[in-house]
C-alpha cells in the first residue's frame, strides 16, 4: 500500500510511502480517501496527523498517469480525485499536516485539507499547476482561497512559484515553521493535547467553522446556536464544567 494508517495513543497517522516523491496517483488518492473514512469511524482515533515522511510530503500528481489520460478520462476521474481530498477535510476530528520537503501541487491542495499545518524549515510549497497549462484541480483554487485570500491565492496559482516555509508562514499558509528533524514530533505533540479533549465539542467547532464559513453569517450563528446547545446532552459537557467548578480550568479528564 502507498498509504498507510498507524494508531498509537488516540491519534492517526496517514503515512504517505510512495518514494522517492510520494506522488500522489490514482492508487495513492484512493487510498487515501478509504484511511480518512476509517479514521473517521474509528472511536481510537480522536486526531489525525498527515504525514510524508522526513524527506517530503508529496511532490503532487503522477504527472506520467495524468500525461496519458485524455480530456474523457479525466472528466471521469476528477470527481473521484476531488472525493478523495474532500475525505481528508471531512475527518470530523482535529487534523495537523506535518510538511516536509516538498508540498507541491496535490501535495499542497492534501495539506491545504487539515486544521493546521506545521512546516519544516526546509519545507517548500506551491501549486504550480499552470506550469503545465493547467490548474489545481484537487481543491487548490478553493481551499487555498479561502485560507490566505483571493489575490494571494492568485499570485500562487498564477505563477505557478514555490514559497520557502518563511513565506509560507507569512501568507498564512503554514501556522508554524520549525527544524525539519521536530515536524512529526510537534505534529504529534499538537494532535495528542487534542486527542484528550472533549471529542464531540471538538467536532462541533470543526463543523461549526467549516460551515459557517460557507454561508451567510446568520445562518453560521444557527448552526454554532444548534451545536452549542446541543453539547448540554454530552458527559464531556458536565465533566468539564464540574471540574471547573471543583477544580479551576484546564483540569478535566474527558471520556
Amino acid at each position: 500500500m502507498t498509504v498507510h494508517l498507524e494508531v498509537a495513543d488516540g491519534v492517526g497517522t496517514i503515512r504517505l510511502d510512495r518514494p522517492p516523491m510520494n506522488a500522489l496517483d490514482i492508487a495513492t488518492q484512493d487510498r487515501l480517501r478509504e484511511l480518512a473514512e476509517e479514521t473517521t469511524r474509528r472511536d481510537d482515533v480522536r486526531a489525525v496527523v498527515l504525514w510524508g515522511g522526513e524527506k517530503v510530503f508529496a511532490a503532487g500528481a503522477d504527472i506520467k498517469e495524468m500525461q496519458k489520460m485524455d480530456h474523457a478520462a479525466m472528466v471521469a476521474r476528477s470527481r473521484g480525485l476531488q472525493d478523495s481530498f474532500t475525505a481528508v477535510a471531512r475527518i470530523p476530528k482535529p487534523v495537523v499536516a506535518a510538511v516536509t520537503g516538498y508540498a507541491l501541487g496535490g501535495g499542497c491542495e492534501l495539506a491545504l485539507c487539515a486544521d493546521f499545518r506545521i512546516a519544516a524549515d526546509n519545507a517548500k510549497l506551491g501549486q504550480p499547476e499552470i506550469l503545465l497549462g493547467l490548474i489545481p484541480g484537487a481543491g487548490g483554487t478553493q481551499r487555498l482561497s479561502r485560507l490566505i485570500g483571493p489575490s494571494k491565492a492568485k499570485d500562487l496559482i498564477f505563477t505557478g512559484r514555490m514559497v520557502k516555509a518563511d513565506e509560507a508562514l507569512s501568507l498564512g499558509l503554514v501556522d508554524r515553521v520549525v527544524p525539519a528533524a521536530e515536524v512529526y514530533e510537534q505534529a504529534h505533540a499538537w494532535a495528542a493535547r487534542l486527542a484528550a479533549g472533549p471529542s464531540l465539542a471538538l467536532r462541533a467547532a470543526k463543523e461549526a467553522v467549516d460551515t459557517g464559513l460557507e454561508t451567510d453569517i446568520d445562518t453560521g450563528l444557527a448552526i454554532e446556536r444548534n451545536w452549542f446547545a446541543g453539547l448540554f446532552a454530552t458527559e464531556d459537557r458536565e465533566i468539564g464544567m464540574r471540574s471547573f467548578v471543583e477544580d479551576g480550568p484546564g483540569k478535566a479528564k474527558f471520556v
